[in-house]
């Protein structure tokens, strides 16, 4: 019997699942599999591990859940704590594979892993899609990413007259009891990940688990249960609980829910409860989030480089006593430290609280932003490759932003933490 395989890595859902889809449609059995990569949980060139507890612990959670859901669609998931250029070899003889379905991916490591396995074999029948993005690379106005434009307002605007977004697929139906296989495979614990176990801190700002039924309840609190939706821009910028944002990255970032399902939820938002800046501005995000992919597309490995998209040449200082400093909240300002501290202590951080611990560590410190961006892939739950160093490169003074700003930090903790009510949580003393 031909077998479709569906490897999973940043797609971790089954609906709206473009690879799981077309596999299903190939007509083949179709099995599935999820590589816990060692390589992405050792220690990079700065000393920090690729993938920390709280991302780790996140990613554990959305996989059970995925198990789980293809299982309900009489589909296995073959599961490792190994190298998919070690495994996919061996299963691809054992069951019978001829094809393979995968999400495109064009990042250094990623890419690299892809293709050191299509050459060792050279027989299976490849299908990679897009399919992490708002708006697919067909339909966006610049069909040679060469052309994409260096600043974000004029890439919006245009795809906002000339995009569309896609509408998600239809829901696949269970297959006959036949499709499944013997799996006896497991999902490694953090220990065998070479992780530390950790209890959730109750400050957290992001106490929710991973998974795509988790993902969907979010939206159904975040949208209909509370309608904060309908006040996002306002509060956006907020730093302490839950519902100031939409807390919807982490999901985003592994998969386990698609922009496009946001955007549908958040056009049925608008057509029954309310359609205002608010809603809008969540779309706005999608966007920029889209923004960084394309950016990454066009600028390939450039944006791992110090010099960034734009070639500078500044003068990177590398202190090791500066990065514990800033690490384990030691700096001469308050706001800087109470958010590097909520991030070593919950893996979460703000955006409002990631602009001004960059700027201060690129801008006022002239540190090698590269050693930052390292050290929010390892730490951050919701890590995405393209936007963590798109926004970095961004803050630096690298990137996409023509204007090089360096944010007024004292300004920023009065203007958006006035009554210290965030430096105070993770502070844990009155200072104010």
């Amino acid at each position: 019997m031909n077998t479709s395989l569906v490897w999973f890595k940043n797609d971790l859902r089954v609906q709206d699942q473009q690879s799981l889809y077309n596999a299903v449609a190939s007509g083949n059995r179709v099995i599935a599999l999820y590589c816990f990569e060692p390589a992405f949980f050792k220690e990079d060139v700065f000393g920090f591990k690729k993938t920390e507890k709280y991302r780790a612990q996140f990613l554990v959670e959305t996989i059970l859940e995925l198990k789980n859901s293809l299982l309900s669609l009489n589909i296995d998931l073959l599961l490792y704590n190994d190298y998919a250029s070690n495994i996919i070899h061996e299963i691809a003889q054992q069951y019978t594979i001829t094809d393979i379905f995968l999400q495109k991916e064009w990042t250094h490591e990623e890419a690299t892993i892809i293709t050191s396995i299509k050459e060792k074999n050279p027989t299976l029948t490849w299908h990679e899609t897009y399919d992490q993005f708002l708006f697919h690379p067909e339909d966006i106005p610049y069909q040679a990413f060469e052309k994409l434009p260096n600043v974000f307002t004029t890439f919006r605007k245009e795809c906002e007259k000339k995009a569309v977004v896609r509408p998600t697929l239809e829901p696949i139906q269970q297959l006959p009891i036949s499709n499944r296989i013997q799996n006896n495979t497991k999902i490694p614990t953090l220990s065998a990940l070479g992780l530390d176990d950790f209890i959730v801190d109750t400050r957290t700002a992001f106490p929710y688990k991973g998974g795509e039924i988790q993902a969907k309840k979010r939206v159904h609190h975040y949208f209909w249960e509370t309608q904060k939706l309908a006040y996002y821009k306002k509060t956006r910028n907020g730093l302490v609980g839950t519902d100031y944002s939409s807390k919807l990255s982490p999901w985003l970032a592994n998969g386990s829910i698609s922009p496009r399902q946001i955007y549908w939820e958040v056009k049925q938002f608008e057509k029954e409860i309310k359609k205002n800046q608010d809603t809008y501005w969540l779309i706005f995000e999608l966007i920029w989030r889209d923004y960084f992919k394309y950016v990454s597309l066009k600028y390939g490995n450039a944006i791992f480089k110090i010099g960034g998209i734009l070639s500078k040449d500044y003068a990177w200082h590398t202190n090791k006593a500066a990065l514990q400093d800033w690490i384990h909240g030691r700096t001469p300002y308050d706001f800087v430290n109470a958010n590097m501290i909520e991030l070593r202590e919950t893996g979460w951080m703000s955006n409002r609280g990631r602009q001004n611990v960059a700027s201060y560590w690129a801008k006022e410190l002239k540190q090698d932003w590269r050693i930052g961006a390292a050290y929010f892939e390892s730490m951050l739950i919701d890590y995405d490759v393209h936007s963590n160093y798109g926004n970095w490169m961004y803050n630096a003074g690298v990137g996409n932003d023509p204007r090089d700003r360096r944010f007024n930090i004292k300004s920023q903790a009065e203007r958006y933490d006035p009554q210290g009510k965030f430096r105070k949580l993770w502070l844990q003393e009155t200072l104010f």
